[in-house]
């Protein structure tokens, strides 16, 4: 089997995918999004599986959409790509398989949107559809910083900006939890602790190990399989009355302040899995 890796440049995650790799002498080969030529009528098979390590969500989803198209069988998933990759997807994949999340208003201009907030109350959050690492992200306390976001974000023109997502504001216990499920099990889960309301450890939060109970194993399986399942990771936010709240889900997720955080082999794990998708799909092929 023959393994590829696409990927922007070698971050620390990827080195440890690579390093997992050499460690079981796999076949594999790290194909760079940036050089990547990929003719849609006529595929390139050179790979049994793929996985995808792309830093720009836009790369990821096209490219996956052709390899699918190509036949080779990707990890994660094109669809799982497209619902996590955009919040406004990911909250109604979650809202449909029931899964309890952070109440959400949408809206498409500044008046509609500034009556939205409103009516969600302050402090709430907005947020861009398409975002990671807990950039872009604005916690609105007033009237005033309301129309200064807006008018803002009306300015910059783009269409990540057209779409309003106000999300009501957790008071969580300075911290998250981000839990990590690869196939159907829940490996492990860290706590982000932080000073600052936003806890992603991109943004200066504290990992430490956070036991995985039943309610945490649950809730992860349960967001997993509501965006479409293979190697995700869950943010968890703990709300004083209405207890664990999936926020986000993450397709391409981080996770090397994690291993030696709850001691589990992220990495293996992971290449655990890519290999049981790419037996998966030769032996279905054969039969």
């Amino acid at each position: 089997m023959k393994i590829g890796i696409l990927l922007s440049r070698v971050r620390a995650e990827e080195k440890l995918l690579t390093e997992e790799c050499e460690r079981r002498g796999l076949d594999f080969e790290l194909i760079d999004d940036r050089t990547l030529i990929m003719p849609m009528d006529r595929p390139i098979r050179k790979w049994d599986v793929v996985m995808e390590r792309c830093i720009q969500h836009s790369r990821a989803l096209h490219s996956l959409r052709i390899f699918a198209d190509w036949g080779i069988p990707t990890v994660n998933k094109y669809e799982v790509a497209d619902c996590c990759g955009n919040k406004l997807l990911t909250t109604s994949a979650l809202l449909r398989a029931g899964v309890p999340s952070p109440r959400t208003i949408i809206a498409f201009e500044e008046e509609s949107a500034l009556a939205a907030i409103e009516q969600m109350g302050y402090p709430c959050v907005m947020k861009p559809v398409v975002g990671s690492w807990g950039r872009l992200l604005s916690k609105i306390n007033d009237r005033d910083a309301a129309e200064t976001v807006l008018q803002h974000k009306a300015t910059l023109g783009s269409y990540i900006h057209s779409i309003f997502y106000i999300q009501e504001y957790i008071r969580k216990p300075g911290r998250d939890i981000r839990s990590f499920v690869v196939g159907d099990e829940t490996i492990c889960a860290i706590y982000r602790q932080s000073e600052h309301w936003i806890t992603n450890t991109a943004r200066g939060g504290k990992a430490s190990n956070c036991p995985v109970t039943p309610e945490i194993d649950a809730l992860s399986r349960a967001a997993a399989q509501a965006v479409g399942g293979g190697v995700v990771a869950i943010d968890l936010l703990e709300d004083p009355g209405r207890g664990l709240l999936v926020n986000e889900v993450n397709y391409t997720m981080e996770f090397r302040n994690s291993i030696t955080t709850t001691g589990v082999n992220i990495p293996g794990r992971m290449i655990d899995y890519v290999m049981a998708v790419g037996q998966g799909a030769s032996e279905t092929h054969r039969g």
